[in-house]
């Protein structure tokens, strides 16, 4: 890590950042001749920290707080190391960080702790999660009352219409693009094809498919950062909220996996169409944990909306084959291919506690060789199916009760996330639309 600042003496400063539980990378700015002792001695700051609600606050009666003094946790870096970012103007590297106990064990409520007990229990059983993931963002002017589709820089007009994989919408924002694209290279973020989507302003990125799941949900927080940041810098706002247009569709975070052996061999794939008994084991877990994850799928009162019959997201509890209305896909194609496409998260989700979710369901199924349902065929939205909870409150008492989840997530991380939640719903509901949107633009 030393080395990466010795090779780049122009970075002025760093930024040493962390993921709480909603997404938002807390930490500080350090100058870059210091940078030194806080990749040797970690940096410092209240484990309450990775606890804040939407706004940055502390959380009412959090244990974290005045019960045990407020006390400091050790932020040490994660393997990710030093990068550029480069959509700020003075030359900035930023470091990612996770949160230790004064002792060394990790924080249990740290988000990316989470997930690597869950990736330790496929190591366990000599398995590799392989994953990629597909954020859809609306870019958005915000300079008025009322959200719009920003002008185009090439002509300056604005585009009114959901363009589905419009080149003409690419290519309106092309610098911005090309920008982006140059920022990921620089970032190490394996940014692949970029389509335009059905909301205004609204595109898809997908990300590679990797065989190192936290570097994937560190890829999907980073480039979520990278996004909004970037756009700033054009002059106008990203966003990964799920539904910033009533009238349009909102914006998901697909992920797709599959699971290797210890020799490298896709444990889904059965030489045809269908899939392997492992296959229908981890779609068998994700389901069962399904009502129990809603909450991290749809953490935020603007996730909701978009969780509505016949508006491409999925609120059914189901699984197909090649089949876009089901909470779950098994995408056609090669059958060393196969994987499972995990429909049902908003961009406005955690990605440290979403893959958390999907993987620790797949894992647990895997463990019981859980038999799912019959995949369906047809429209899902109009089967009758088990829903998943479409109502935010709802969605928090069953986080907090379900014993899926119990066997996914600490229950530190339990009980913070329902406190959190819990005061976010309160708050919300003093706020109109307009102010809840407001919120969320930027946040998440």
């Amino acid at each position: 890590m030393k080395n990466w600042l010795r090779k780049n003496p122009h970075v002025r400063t760093i930024r040493v950042a962390a993921s709480d539980l909603n997404g938002q990378a807390r930490g500080k700015r350090i100058p870059a001749r210091f940078a030194d002792k806080a990749v040797e001695g970690g940096t410092r700051f209240p484990l309450s920290v990775l606890n804040l609600d939407i706004w940055g606050e502390d959380i009412e009666n959090s244990p974290l707080v005045f019960e045990h003094g407020d006390r400091d946790g050790v932020l040490k870096p994660t393997e990710r190391g030093f990068m550029p970012m480069p959509w700020l103007d003075a030359p900035t590297a930023l470091l990612p960080i996770w949160m230790f106990h004064e002792d060394g064990t990790p924080f249990a409520g740290d988000p990316r702790h989470a997930l690597k007990a869950v990736l330790d229990r496929f190591t366990a059983r000599g398995l590799t999660p392989v994953c990629a993931v597909e954020l859809e963002f609306f870019l958005i002017d915000d300079s008025g009352r009322t959200l719009q589709v920003p002008p185009s820089p090439r002509s300056g007009k604005r585009r009114v219409a959901g363009e589905i994989l419009s080149l003409r919408a690419l290519d309106q924002f092309d610098s911005f693009f090309t920008d982006l694209y140059d920022a990921c290279e620089d970032m190490d973020i394996p940014a692949d094809t970029a389509i335009s989507e059905a909301g205004l302003g609204q595109f898809e990125i997908n990300l590679m498919h990797c065989d190192d799941a936290m570097r994937a949900a560190d890829d999907a927080w980073l480039f979520k950062m990278l996004v909004k940041g970037m756009a700033r810098k054009h002059g106008f706002a990203a966003s990964f909220m799920a539904k910033p247009y009533p009238d349009y569709s909102g914006s998901g975070l697909h992920m797709h996996f599959s699971v290797l052996d210890a020799d490298g061999n896709n444990v889904f794939d059965d030489g045809g169409e269908d899939g392997t008994d492992v296959l229908r084991h981890a779609v068998a877990g994700c389901l069962d944990a399904m009502p129990g994850s809603a909450l991290v799928f749809a953490p935020h009162a603007n996730s909701f909306d978009r969780m509505v019959p016949g508006a491409h997201a999925p609120t059914g509890i189901s699984w197909a084959y090649e089949n876009r209305t089901s909470a779950i896909r098994i995408p056609s194609g090669a059958p060393a291919a196969r994987r499972i496409e995990h429909r049902v998260a908003g961009g406005d989700v955690n990605p440290y506690l979403m893959l958390t979710a999907v993987l620790g369901a797949a894992i647990a199924g895997i463990e019981d060789g859980a038999e799912p349902p019959a995949p369906i065929t047809g429209n899902a939205y109009e089967a009758q199916l088990p829903q998943i909870p479409g109502d935010w409150g709802a969605a928090i008492d069953r986080f907090e009760s379900s014993p899926q989840i119990a066997r996914i997530f600490p229950p530190e991380l339990i009980r913070n996330f329902v406190l959190t939640k819990r005061q976010e719903f309160r708050d919300m509901q003093e706020l109109s639309p307009e102010e809840q949107s407001a919120i969320y633009l930027d946040t998440v």
